[in-house]
């Protein structure tokens, strides 16, 4: 909460103008392009963070698929993991995130600024709905970022089991599957402290269909899984 309140307190002059676009996108998507509305997001992002002193440590950009429509699965650990992407990533992506993130004031915006789908997670019918959309989107060029943990870890830079379902969206549209690891990014927002903090964010080589065409989603899921236990013991 601390270092959120600084961030504001920067930007004060900005920030009515920043909430005037915002509200703008949010309310007629359709007159914008999807890169000019990234663009303004990323601008945001990147002032807030510095702002906020955060210093990002990014690595892998070159893993990137050239061609959009592939999917980041990542290791989740609190709200900053989206704006983390916001900064480091250069082409616009969506969110599956939780119900709940609508209830939170402007990431509630940025999220709908995105193009993102929000899971009910108690509604197994809701979720499997929201997957075949992103499905359909992924293969018409979207990008997405899936959290296959299904909630943020509690203890810092462990990650928990993937969940092999959250992997069939990429299976079914048969698009680049891109790992991503995360550390530290829990103590932007989790510590109370306006003190500079360091996050690592590390785009992995990415799987391309033909090299998990003959996998079960959750041999994927265990592939990538130890892909970013492996970069997170690498990094610390």
């Amino acid at each position: 909460m601390e270092r959120i309140l600084l961030m504001v307190l920067k930007s004060i002059f900005q920030l009515p103008y920043w909430l005037i676009l915002l509200n703008k996108y949010k309310k007629h998507p359709e007159k914008f392009s999807d890169q000019k509305k990234y663009a303004f997001l990323h601008n945001v992002t990147v002032k807030a963070n510095k702002r906020g002193r955060v210093t990002l440590t990014c690595t892998g950009t070159e893993n990137l698929p050239k061609e959009t429509g592939y999917v980041l699965y990542g290791n989740h650990q609190g709200l900053f993991d989206a704006l983390l992407l916001l900064e480091t990533h250069d082409k616009p992506f969506a969110t599956v995130s939780k119900i709940e993130i609508q209830n939170i004031p402007f990431l509630r915006d940025v999220f709908t600024i995105l193009g993102s789908k929000f899971i009910v997670r108690e509604d197994v019918r809701q979720s499997i709905k929201i997957l075949n959309e992103v499905t359909e989107e992924v293969k018409q060029g979207k990008n997405y970022l899936i959290f296959p943990e299904g909630t943020r870890s509690k203890n810092g830079n462990q990650i928990q089991e993937f969940k092999g379902g959250s992997f069939k969206c990429a299976m079914n549209a048969k698009c680049p599957i891109v790992p991503l690891a995360i550390l530290d990014s829990y103590k932007v927002f989790d510590t109370h402290s306006t003190k500079k903090v360091g996050v690592q964010i590390h785009y992995l080589k990415p799987l391309d269909y033909d090299d998990y065409k003959n996998m079960k989603s959750n041999d994927i899921a265990h592939y990538v899984e130890a892909a970013i236990r492996q970069k997170i013991s690498e990094s610390e």
